[in-house]
């Protein structure tokens, strides 16, 4: 390759941050942006002649851009949104379609973003998988219904990571490193390589292997003296406690038995590790500046308030075989693949304990003998999965007037999700002052309060179909259609004090649907370069089974409006959108831009019910997202490369729901209130970038890229748009004795903090040279120190503790690559 054509590749693939950018110098007499291949219809095209909004970002934009995780990456891909709850517990949303923050303990939850690995499921609702961006070919975004080819989960859009595959009769070595270092925290950093490796002319077998460490930044308030202590003789700080590890390797082994068979399996492990959440706490029952029984407590920025250890670990591992037999005119592919993850949640629960304990006992408790209400008491939340999945179709070969794909579906979930509650001497807290709850439990463990051991088993059938017939060379028609079929069994244990026992063996419950998912879309195009798209899709997400609330801790009024809510049905949208694909300039620009309207009927809303520390899932009957997204991208020349994203979306509720309450009177539910926004995702979001190379001596050449990426405000739930939610204390909240009574306060003592979370700008930078073989670089990402208020973290209402989750402070590093 040139040596001025080295200098507009890397240039190119580090101003774009989620598009169709590359470049190849060696067969063009200009700079042009080169095509990129997808497979977002299941069969590979070029990204410019898919029909509908797809975003593709490579290796190199991905490293380029900053983003070292999920998170960071969604901010440079427009359309797409991330509720961020900490490292392995990322929820996404597309064009702004979302019911709300999914919370631990609501397994029966599914996902409205389809995940995929290649062509593997992985999407859980909660616990998206935060699988290490590296070795990666790309990673594909598709916007709005695709439940048509990819099914349940699929209603708003589908993400897939696209891996690279083992290559036959090519040997090649590549690694990186980084090491970076985070105000206010510690030093992170990773080590990873891949490599690939023929066997004759028919084998080749790619191995990857990563390493990250994952720095702290936030600082912990802890309680000195003995654990549970009536009055804590003084408060410590523990530094940068969020800190984890990610590691893991995928194997992937390709055998071209003949020119027509080709078979690949694959195995994947990873462990994410954390000691820690990066939250920080705005309010805590424990630890506030308004107690007067103990010593005063002021938490400041990026800390929070805990008394034990907390941190999550994620065993993942995949396991799938792809096997591909051609047979001149079509290609039978089949894919099968199972999922095995265990996943444990540790959660400080001390301050939702103590809620629940000064409720009941108020100052029987306080201010003379508090140390029930300070017991130290850890929430584990455990997480079992087994998933297996296959998949069969066959796809008509080349280009065709019609091509076609037709295929089944089947799908088997086992899950078995747990919570318990262990506070040392509860029972006999519980013994001594008369709970009025009742005598402890028999069936449940000693010293657990609350105990909970859910066992669920899916089965999803399905049939799929595709067609496009190209009319003329200008006109095509593509029109699919999915029937689906699922049914799910849940069995349900609940003991302690806190819950509604459940007898020996558990509660059986169930649910099941059918339905049909159909596509059509409609291609003109105008000249060689620029096309015109219409669609009209339906996507799907599977209902499920609600938990019975904790009656005991219920007040009579949550008890009315949260106790009488059974199963949810499937949640159904109509995605209606026109769009524009095109290039211009010989190539050097291109420009897309898609205009969506979606329906949304039976939206599954998340609730907390309050008082009863549950959460109870709503259908909203009518919800509707309207907006625009646009992506441009320049090369004017050699040296600079110009980007620019950006989406506005307009997503609310267009009904309500309401309950009666006992003294007859109508109340909205939860914030579920006709006009409210749907939440986690923001009304705008947009990413620019700008590129600069200049080729140097002996085939390198330095480079130099400033990205930009600004998110705007959003919710974390309905219910945080209610009037005053933001208020705790005071003469205005009817509860102000409860909340923030503990501690004895003075009269009228009231917090304050904001319920929507605000906009915020990201800013990053990186520079270096660059070779064919190997890359060094400084980097500085979050230049301005940005302190984003990411979602609401927040136990038993408010009535515990409220916080937010963050990002990381900035961060300066440095990053080495060598590959042959």
């Amino acid at each position: 390759m040139k040596k001025n054509s080295v200098g507009w590749v890397l240039a190119l693939s580090l101003a774009v941050p989620a598009g169709v950018l590359a470049a190849d110098a060696a067969t063009q007499q200009e700079p042009q942006l080169q095509e990129v291949v997808v497979t977002a219809q299941k069969r590979a095209a070029n990204l410019q002649d898919v029909p509908f909004s797809v975003s593709a970002t490579s290796q190199d934009q991905i490293r380029n851009a900053g983003a070292g995780n999920l998170v960071d990456l969604a901010r440079n891909i427009v359309g797409l949104s991330i509720a961020d709850l900490g490292p392995g517990q990322s929820q996404m949303a597309i064009r702004g379609i979302s019911s709300g923050q999914v919370i631990r303990d609501q397994p029966g939850v599914k996902e409205q973003v389809g995940v995929y690995l290649d062509e593997s499921p992985i999407s859980v609702a909660l616990f998206t998988p935060d699988i290490e961006l590296f070795d990666l070919d790309r990673f594909e975004v598709l916007r709005g219904p695709q439940g048509t080819l990819f099914g349940a989960g699929s209603e708003a859009g589908t993400v897939r990571y696209i891996t690279r595959q083992p290559q036959l009769g090519k040997t090649e070595v590549i690694g990186d490193a980084a090491i970076e270092d985070v105000a206010h925290g510690d030093v992170g950093g990773y080590l990873r390589s891949a490599i690939n490796l023929p066997f004759g002319d028919q084998v080749a077998l790619r191995l990857t292997a990563w390493w990250h460490h994952l720095p702290g930044f936030i600082d912990a308030i802890t309680p000195m003296g003995p654990a549970g202590a009536d009055k804590p003789s003084g408060f410590g700080i523990q530094k940068a406690i969020n800190d984890g590890d990610r590691g893991g390797a995928r194997l992937a082994l390709l055998i071209k038995a003949n020119d027509a068979l080709t078979i690949t399996p694959r195995v994947m492990f990873q462990k994410l590790e954390t000691n820690g959440y990066p939250r920080v706490d705005l309010y805590n029952i424990l630890a506030n500046p308004a107690t007067t029984t103990q010593p005063a407590v002021t938490i400041g920025s990026l800390q929070q308030y805990r008394q034990q250890p907390d941190g999550l670990t994620d065993d993942f591992t995949l396991a799938d075989l792809k096997v591909d037999y051609d047979f001149g005119a079509a290609t039978l592919t089949s894919i099968s693949s199972f999922t095995h993850r265990n996943v444990q949640v540790l959660r400080d629960a001390t301050q939702l304990t103590g809620s629940v304990t000064f409720d009941v006992f108020g100052d029987v408790f306080t201010p003379n003998n508090p140390a029930g209400i300070r017991t130290n008491s850890p929430l584990f939340d455990r997480t079992h999965l087994n998933v297996l999945s296959q998949e069969l179709r066959v796809a008509s070969n080349g280009k065709q007037t019609i091509d076609w794909l037709v295929g089944a579906f089947f799908q088997h979930i086992g899950r078995r999700y747990g919570q318990d509650l262990p506070t040392p001497g509860y029972d006999a807290l519980n013994a001594s002052q008369g709970f009025p709850f009742g005598p402890n439990d028999p069936l449940g463990p000693v010293d657990t309060p609350f105990f909970s051991d859910l066992s669920y088993r899916l089965k999803q059938y399905a049939a799929f179909g595709e067609a496009t017939w190209h009319a003329t060379e200008q006109f095509a028609v593509t029109a699919g259609l999915r029937y689906y079929k699922f049914n799910e069994d849940r069995v349900l244990n609940f003991h302690g004090v806190f819950a509604a026992d459940t007898p020996a063996g558990g509660v059986p419950a169930s649910t099941d649907s059918n339905g049909v998912s159909p596509r059509l879309i409609l291609s003109y195009r105008a000249a060689d370069d620029v096309t015109f798209n219409a669609e009209a899709a339906r996507g799907f997400r599977l209902g499920g089974i609600n938990d019975p609330i904790n009656v005991p801790l219920c007040s009579p009024q949550d008890l009315q409006v949260f106790g009488h809510n059974g199963n949810w049905k499937d949640e159904k949208d109509w995605d209606y959108e026109l769009g524009m694909k095109s290039q211009w300039f010989n190539h050097r620009v291109t420009f897309n831009i898609t205009a969506f309207y979606t329906d949304i009927k039976d939206l599954q809303a998340t609730t907390t019910a309050g008082t009863c520390s549950s959460r109870i899932v709503f259908n909203v009957p009518k919800s509707r997202s309207t907006g625009v997204e646009a992506e441009l991208f320049a090369r004017p020349n050699e040296n600079w490369d110009f980007g620019l994203s950006a989406t506005v979306v307009d997503a609310k509720l267009t009904s309500s729901v309401v309950s009666t309450l006992p003294n007859g009177t109508q109340e909205v539910v939860g914030g579920l209130a006709d006009g409210n926004r749907l939440p986690t995702a923001p009304k705008t979001q947009a990413v620019g970038s700008i590129g600069y190379t200049l080729p140097l001596q002996n085939s390198a050449d330095f480079f130099a890229l400033a990205t930009v990426q600004y998110v705007g405000s959003s919710f974390s739930q309905f219910e945080n748009e209610q009037p005053g939610w933001g208020q705790i204390g005071g003469a205005g909240d009817p509860n102000a004795a409860r909340l923030i009574g503990y501690g004895a306060p003075p009269p009228g003592t009231q917090f304050n903090f904001n319920t929507e979370l605000p906009s915020y700008t990201l800013a990053n930078f990186r520079f270096g040279v660059k070779t064919d073989h190997w890359q060094v670089a400084a980097y500085v990402n979050n230049i301005a120190n940005k302190t984003a208020e990411l979602a609401l973290d927040y136990e038993r209402g408010r009535s515990a503790r409220v916080g937010y989750l963050t990002n990381q402070p900035r961060t300066y590093g440095l990053y080495g690559s060598y590959g042959f």
